[in-house]
């Protein structure tokens, strides 16, 4: 899934406020973790996962991961904090920007 920069930036507006909700801790990407971000993401759409510091997984390596697996979309990366976007298959409640 891509998103344009006016998605991402309009994304990144509603993501500001949000409080992680998924941490990737020493394990690093387990199924056990992938399966809660993608559990999240189709409860919450917009969600935002915090990578702990001493985490095998590299930020970029981590998010290329993530995004495949689930099916999302980066919406932000910032320090240690992903913000990751898929729309719910049913009834989507984000509507983003054409």
């Amino acid at each position: 899934m891509e998103l344009t920069g006016k998605q991402k930036r309009h994304l990144r507006g509603l993501g500001h406020g949000l409080k992680p909700i998924v941490s990737v801790g020493k394990q690093g990407l387990t199924k056990t973790v992938i399966e809660q971000v993608d559990a999240c993401l189709t409860v919450h759409e917009l969600i935002k996962v915090k990578l702990l510091e001493g985490g095998p997984a590299a930020r970029g390596e981590a998010a290329q991961q993530l995004t495949q697996r689930t099916g999302s979309a980066l919406a932000q990366s910032l320090g240690r904090t992903l913000l990751l976007y898929r729309p719910h298959p049913e009834k989507p409640g984000i509507e983003l920007p054409g």
